[in-house]
């Protein structure tokens, strides 16, 4: 029988695991809440770094790197993700650097404003980077080399609110979140926009802040679906859409769809082999969970909450160990 200090076997497995290999870990009783063992999670806090939990919500591993927009798991087992807005690092299962690299001072960008917040490792393992403040979307090969080039359409340049996250589809296109322009635009090789889409307010007026209160189309995220269609979040418009190709608006996810969750920044996506979709919930407060699985009729299956070792700036998050192929 479990006692209430007691801890999995897969919890120990893990916990010991980690103190072999040297990472950072945390105490069973500083888990996080999780409405039951579904999923591990990968999540990282504007000031506390990257955590990695065990289905429990036992913190395995952690990993000092602030801010952070983004986490990529790797298919080598790694991570990439962003140690402050300048640089780039790849982090093995040991917490050692294997990869990085500086945007502030390559190819260029010396002495100029620049934050990179979007940013994916390719199937041929370039990477794909977007740089705000200087107005292109690169790839660039293990040494930094920039493989191909394309400019970004915004009408004023912006460091830090020019693109929120950016994707390279399979079509060989670029689907990029403007924040500050509330828009998602594909892009295809040449910089020509060839599809676009416009937030829109739903007749409300932009309301300031961050959290539940604020409200605008700063959009943070969308990813291109198996139909064609694309999900988007919202960012301070507290919400998911679902979009054709058309615009048509066909899935809607609001602020107060989910009893007892209220959506504040809506961060990360994904889109599970189940058709369930897993979003990031920033900003909300103590009160409600930071990453939440829900349903295609709108039921929460699942939540994830962490305001010990993360906190209310929790903006970046992916699952570990869903069968299957997830999009995120």
């Amino acid at each position: 029988m479990k006692t209430k200090n007691s801890i999995s076997m897969r919890t120990f497995i893990a916990l010991a695991l980690a103190s072999f290999l040297g990472i950072t870990t945390s105490s069973a009783a500083e888990r996080a809440e999780v409405s039951k063992a579904r999923h591990g999670v990968i999540a990282a806090d504007k000031k506390s770094g990257i955590h990695k939990y065990d289905p429990d919500g036992n913190v395995i591993w952690s990993f000092k790197a602030a801010p952070v927009h983004r986490i990529q798991q790797l298919t080598n087992g790694n991570i990439l993700a962003q140690r402050g807005w300048r640089e780039l690092v790849e982090v093995s299962p040991k917490g050692k650097v294997v990869w990085s690299y500086d945007a502030q001072n390559s190819n260029g960008n010396k002495g100029k404003k620049l934050e990179v917040h979007a940013f994916q490792r390719l199937e041929n393992g370039n990477t794909m980077l977007v740089e705000n403040g200087i107005g292109r979307i690169i790839e660039i090969d293990r040494n930094g080399k920039i493989k191909s080039e394309i400019k970004y359409q915004v009408k004023e340049l912006s460091a830090h609110r020019d693109v929120r996250q950016g994707h390279k589809l399979k079509n060989g296109n670029y689907l990029i979140c403007h924040e500050a322009e509330g828009r998602v635009s594909e892009y295809n090789s040449t910089g020509k926009i060839v599809w676009e889409y416009r937030v829109p307010m739903f007749g409300k007026k932009p309301a300031r802040g961050h959290g539940p209160e604020a409200w605008g189309n700063q959009v943070f995220n969308a990813i291109r679906l198996p139909n064609d269609n694309t999900l988007i979040a919202t960012g301070n418009g507290h919400s998911v859409l679902e979009v054709t190709p058309a615009k048509q608006i066909v899935w809607h996810l609001k602020q107060n769809d989910l009893p007892g969750i209220t959506l504040a920044w809506v961060t990360s996506l994904e889109l599970l082999p189940s058709g369930n979709v897993i979003i990031g919930n920033c900003h909300a407060g103590p009160d409600n969970p930071q990453l939440i699985e829900v349903s295609r009729n709108k039921q929460v299956v699942w939540t994830f909450k962490d305001f010990k070792n993360l906190g209310n700036a929790t903006a970046a998050s992916a699952t570990v160990g869903v069968r299957g192929n997830v999009i995120r």
